[in-house]
């Protein structure tokens, strides 16, 4: 039985859909398939049913998946363990949106060398959906995100808020919901439901883009506004290259830690989570 095989039928089981687990594993579907079949021909039971609307767990499927979990668990942590450099007792696995990097992974991980030099830290840069399959497979010991989902073993908390402003290369106003040279940067669905509400007359962008470094760099490039985290843009307002729209609102964008509920590590995972809430607690904007 390989680990691979049991990760590929957790992602069959997560999506219920052998392409989709394929395109996360990033292998083809034929590869997905024949792990399975192998699982299957070793368990001598089928574990999904196949149908038009996609894939489901077989009653031996649902058996399987906790046990799958608890295998895929114990490998990670064997291999933490097994790679730890000498003079280390643990490993602390951290998993972050790209967005969160500079603003509070990157003192976090400093905080953390000071406080415990012998805990390792291995940080992963994420999407929310990403990081809550790893947390709940083990494989990881937090993540820091923008939309969690409720999950059994799991505590979601909220960790720090951002404050996203709209700013443009040009001084100016919002002229009836707006602005022909606008660029919407998808920031989550929390994000898009109060943009619809403060703009439900707005055209559809020419430009949209679901990366706010990216949304960023094109502005800055080409002129054009968008909405951006206040922290982000500070220095940019403060320079002239950027100036804050007139009469657009501003919007909250939460950002959640997520652990479990019993850590393996109960003492590391203590210490880190206090870090991270430090760390977010001196980095709340204005």
């Amino acid at each position: 039985m390989n680990i691979e095989h049991i990760r590929s039928f957790l992602e069959i089981a997560e999506t219920g859909n052998f392409n989709r687990a394929a395109e996360r594993l990033n292998v083809t579907q034929s590869t997905v398939s024949a792990r399975i079949k192998s699982l299957e021909l070793v368990l001598d039971r089928a574990l999904f049913s196949r149908g038009p609307a996609g894939a489901e767990l077989t009653a031996a499927g649902r058996q399987f998946r906790r046990y799958a979990l608890s295998i895929v668990q114990t490998w990670q942590q064997a291999g933490q363990e097994i790679g730890l450099p000498e003079g280390y007792r643990a490993v602390f696995g951290l998993g972050t949106q790209v967005s969160l990097w500079d603003r509070l992974v990157l003192q976090w991980m400093a905080w953390m060398r000071d406080q415990a030099p012998d805990v390792a830290l291995d940080v992963q840069a994420d999407y929310s959906d990403s990081q809550m399959r790893q947390l709940s497979d083990g494989l990881l010991d937090a993540g820091v995100m923008y939309s969690p989902r409720a999950t059994p073993g799991l505590v979601i908390e909220k960790l720090l808020e951002e404050r996203l402003i709209m700013v443009g290369t040009e001084p100016r106003g919002v002229e009836d919901g707006w602005l022909p040279d606008y660029v919407l940067i998808d920031w989550g669905p929390e994000f898009r439901a109060q943009h619809s509400l403060a703009f439900p007359d707005m055209e559809t962008p020419a430009i949209t883009v679901g990366l706010g470094a990216m949304g960023l760099s094109y502005i800055l490039a080409n002129g054009g506004a968008g909405y951006q985290p206040l922290r982000v843009v500070r220095p940019h307002l403060a320079d002239g290259r950027l100036h804050r729209i007139d009469g657009a609102p501003s919007f909250g964008r939460p950002a959640y830690l997520v652990h479990p509920a019993e850590p393996p590590d109960a003492e590391v995972a203590a210490l880190a989570l206090a870090g991270l809430r430090q760390v977010a607690a001196s980095e709340s904007e204005d």
